[in-house]
């Protein structure tokens, strides 16, 4: 799935890559219980408390890809269920008279290669990893797009 967001790629950059705004835009974040000193470039996971449904849970987020202004892959994890999410940045398409106008495009890639995943009184098939994944991967895009066009950054 992929957005515009109406800021320049380096404003939605800083929101992706630094924790104490991720903590602000990201709906799902919680907060930061394990900081890594130089996310998202070192190699320690940083660990997220994280709202799954109503239930708080820890996020394990370990930064694959790291290209500054451009892509970041992670692997993710929320106990026994792992996935690996990339967001890649891009300029933006044309306004109508040919200009960028600050606009970058944003796209997310969720991939959950298990097929089910245990949980209490039964499994979670492929079609509720589907659901689950689209509904992740709209409320990120959605969140950081409102985060981005109408916040300035934090000092």
């Amino acid at each position: 799935m992929s957005t515009v967001i109406q800021a320049p790629r380096e404003r939605v950059w800083r929101a992706l890559s630094q924790p104490r705004e991720r903590i602000r835009w990201d709906i799902r974040i919680l907060s930061l219980t394990r900081p890594v000193p130089d996310y998202p470039h070192g190699d320690e996971p940083a660990h997220w408390r994280y709202q799954l449904g109503s239930v708080p849970v820890e996020l394990i987020d370990q930064p694959v890809e790291v290209v500054p202004g451009k892509r970041l892959r992670q692997a993710l994890s929320i106990g026994s269920f792992r996935y690996e999410q990339t967001y890649t940045l891009s300029e933006g398409s044309e306004d109508e008279a040919g200009e960028e106008a600050g606009r970058t495009r944003l796209s997310l890639r969720f991939s959950a290669p298990e097929n089910t995943v245990p949980v209490v009184g039964g499994a979670l098939d492929r079609f509720d990893l589907r659901r689950l994944a689209s509904e992740i991967v709209d409320d990120s895009l959605r969140s950081l797009q409102r985060w981005c066009e109408t916040e300035s950054s934090p000092e």
